[in-house]
């Protein structure tokens, strides 16, 4: 596997190209977290947007330490 800035949180167990494969998912979604959370400061972001991506983002915590 290559370098990563991820790496599983501990107990968190499964193959490393699934783990690859679920840290893309899990960057993306930091990044429309980061986009969410801009587009609130314009307010013209729906609330439950805010809330799909807050829930998304919890959910990474517990699979990996980024």
């Amino acid at each position: 596997m290559t370098d990563t800035n991820w790496q599983l949180q501990p107990g968190v167990q499964m193959p490393a190209d699934t783990a690859a494969e679920v840290a893309k998912i899990a960057c993306a979604l930091k990044s429309l977290s980061a986009y969410a959370s801009l587009v609130i400061e314009r307010e013209d972001c729906p609330e439950d947007l805010q809330q799909i991506v807050d829930e998304g983002v919890q959910a990474i915590g517990k699979v990996f330490i980024f």
